[in-house]
């Protein structure tokens, strides 16, 4: 008996005085809203699900990849990525050196041009070519130096670059200014154009908050065709702007995430939760609605999400 009650005292002193080697991760967390629901969604089941330890790193797209690359746990994740626009970097990272995975669970996305419904009604404002029209462009022009501007992404954005040579091959440099901006520039914008009644275009994409934040229309495009649709990033070449052509809708986009081969041994829980993780579009727009019109934080939004959704969140983990 006493060696009994000494060996049950040693293993609790042994569990007591051993250190906590919980899972970690750090998540990536781009500038969009959607990317930023997301990372906390994730976090929030790392941490509440699994028991990890979560880090939020901003950081653009070649700056989150490069980390996962590096595979020090700088960063482990990018909570979303847009395919084919961020191609430049899975071919890089995921196909070349095959050092990043990336999910099979994605969900669909859709790029374009929106402007707001009245702007377009009261002008009878359906197509991109629409804003090369000199009357469309002066309503559009809100610092009077004879162009109209468009917001065409953040800086940092893959897709930004694709709106820039766009602008040039639908025609429209002569009326329009590509900007590129922060995306709370360009809410306010659009909350201001609206309140305004004036003119103003923008990159918009499906899914995000601003289809429940305003009453906005997607302009159509030339049918997307991959014969006019070469787009070289600048990742791949000094000169991709002249070396780029495109003059057709984008195709629409696998959005998935993408994480650090060495998480798979550094935190294999984690990696398995990442392998089976799957959002769809309305989730995130939803999400991003949240989070940018009800300004409720990214991790207080992920929490409810994650709570509200409690038997999706265990299939993920394989429960």
């Amino acid at each position: 008996m006493k060696t009994t009650k000494t060996l049950i005292s040693a293993a609790i002193l042994a569990a007591i005085s051993a250190p906590a080697f919980a899972e970690e991760v750090k998540i990536g967390v781009p500038s969009w809203t959607g990317a930023q629901a997301i990372a906390y969604v994730l976090g929030e089941v790392v941490t509440t699900r699994i028991g990890g330890t979560v880090e939020y790193v901003p950081g653009n797209n070649a700056t989150i990849f490069q980390a996962m690359d590096q595979g020090k746990g700088d960063i482990d994740v990018h909570p979303d990525v847009w395919l084919p626009n961020q191609e430049s970097f899975t071919k890089e990272y995921v196909d070349g050196k095959g050092t990043v995975t990336l999910s099979s669970n994605p969900y669909e996305g859709n790029q374009g041009f929106c402007v707001s419904k009245d702007f377009a009604d009261a002008n009878d404002i359906t197509d991109i070519a629409d804003l090369g029209r000199p009357d469309v462009a002066a309503l559009m022009d809100s610092d009077g130096n004879g162009k109209g501007e468009m917001w065409i992404g953040a800086p940092g954005w893959a897709s930004a670059n694709v709106n820039e040579v766009k602008t040039r091959d639908y025609g429209l440099l002569d009326f329009i200014e590509p900007i590129r901006a922060e995306e709370s520039v360009k809410t306010a914008r659009i909350k201001d154009s609206i309140a305004k009644g004036e003119g103003y275009a923008f990159y918009c994409y499906k899914p995000h908050a601003v289809w429940f934040m305003f009453d906005v229309e997607m302009l159509t495009e030339p049918t997307f065709d991959p014969a006019k649709y070469v787009m070289v990033q600048p990742s791949d070449d000094a000169d991709w702007y002249e070396k780029s052509s495109v003059a057709t809708k984008d195709a629409l986009k696998e959005v998935q995430i993408a994480w650090s081969n060495s998480l798979v041994e550094r935190s294999p829980a984690i990696a398995d939760f990442f392998a089976n993780f799957a959002l769809t579009a309305d989730d995130v727009s939803g999400l991003a609605f949240e989070i940018s019109a009800n300004g409720v934080e990214p991790a207080d939004a992920a929490a409810a999400w994650v709570e509200a959704n409690s038997d999706r969140v265990d299939a993920m983990l394989g429960l």
